[in-house]
């Protein structure tokens, strides 16, 4: 499975100690390939692909010191980047949202198995935004689920105002032009766009959105109007 020592190196060469937390990546890791055996969680289960394209991405969001509080991971999948976060960073409270029931499941019995607390949520984001989440997190979270325009509209109304939406993705200037609008109209800004170049050569950006002030009852919209024609 993943190696121990690199993964330090890794971590290290970024500014990340995770010397806290590097036994339960390990044992993350474990898990996931084994589970993957039965559900379809990732495709990348290489060891040095896990330490850097699953956990070095993750660690690299939760390494943000914006990344505190209430955070909700969106689209959470195999639980990247939202159970990293929380290895790294045990005090956050953290809320994974994911509507597929195989991998409910999964990230159940891995934040057992990890003894780790997270409230797992089965619930699409346009609809979490409609009920009792709404509006009730310091950070929202999401990793390559959707183009940045649609993910402002899934992911802003679940964060409080003075909160923020950080997204995850490889490349993003011609996204970021696309999602002005929705940005805009979600009642938020572009505080800072953070870039990174991963061991593999691949770049990373995280982007993060301020929420200035309450969103219009409207949004989000179904899920088929925000895809159909997006802000």
């Amino acid at each position: 499975m993943i190696d121990k020592n690199r993964m330090l190196a890794i971590a290290k060469n970024n500014g990340i100690d995770i010397s806290h937390c590097i036994d339960d990546l390990v044992k993350y890791a474990e898990i996931l390939v084994e589970y993957n055996k039965k559900v379809n969680l990732t495709a990348i289960l290489q060891p040095e692909e896990i330490e850097i394209k699953h956990f070095l991405d993750s660690l690299i969001f939760a390494n943000n010191e914006k990344v505190q509080g209430k955070v909700i991971d969106v689209g959470t999948g195999a639980g990247f980047p939202g159970v990293v976060a929380k290895l790294f960073k045990p005090e956050i409270d953290l809320t994974l949202l994911e509507p597929t029931g195989k991998r409910v499941e999964f990230l159940k019995y891995l934040c057992k198995e990890l003894n780790i607390e997270a409230t797992v949520i089965k619930e699409r984001a346009e609809e979490a935004a409609r009920k009792q989440w709404r509006e009730v997190y310091d950070v929202a979270a999401a990793r390559a689920v959707a183009p940045l325009n649609i993910l402002c509209e899934y992911c802003l109304p679940l964060v409080k105002v003075g909160g923020c939406f950080i997204a995850l993705k490889a490349e993003i200037d011609e996204e970021l032009v696309q999602a002005r609008k929705a940005i805009s109209t979600l009642d938020s800004k572009v505080e800072s766009v953070e870039k990174f170049t991963l061991p593999d050569d691949s770049t990373r950006c995280l982007v993060i959105i301020k929420k200035i002030s309450q969103n219009s009852s409207v949004y989000p919209r179904n899920g088929g109007r925000i895809k159909k024609s997006p802000l």
